[in-house]
């Protein structure tokens, strides 16, 4: 039960994903392989360019490739680092924010549905589960 319940969360939220994602590309200017480099920089947190080649598990020529064309399509930079101006860090611009909204607007209205529908205490047992599930189980 448990699992099958967990599964159709997860399945929610990927179906939303999915939706917003075909919205951002209906113009043509980015593609589904655009947007998942972008979803991984954005959720890595400014990772350096080799970072981000390990985490897709791409070499870094190719991940160079990637970013650049990120970059000349306006939804990445590259930011010097401070300890090692040598270094770059991926940071995705307001123009990736603006199509990931939806995402964020989703949260938003799946937290508002949850405040209506649970106690304070009901959501204090859900908060400290996820926050669990988050920091110890999924390491």
């Amino acid at each position: 039960m448990l699992e099958k319940e967990f599964e159709r969360l997860y399945y929610k939220f990927r179906e939303n994903f999915c939706r917003n994602l075909f919205e951002c590309v209906k113009d043509g200017s980015i593609n589904p392989s655009d947007l998942y480099c972008l979803e991984v920089i954005f959720l890595l947190g400014k990772p350096k360019v080799k970072e981000f080649a390990e985490k897709v598990n791409i070499s870094l020529p190719n991940a160079s490739y990637r970013i650049n064309n990120l970059i000349e399509k306006g939804y990445l930079r590259k930011v010097a680092s401070k300890q090692d101006r040598r270094e770059y860090h991926l940071e995705v611009t307001d123009k990736f924010l603006c199509s990931y909204g939806p995402n964020a607007s989703f949260n938003v209205r799946l937290m508002s549905r949850i405040r209506e529908k649970f106690s304070k205490e009901e959501i204090g047992v859900l908060e400290r589960m996820i926050r669990k599930i988050v920091d110890e189980i999924m390491e």
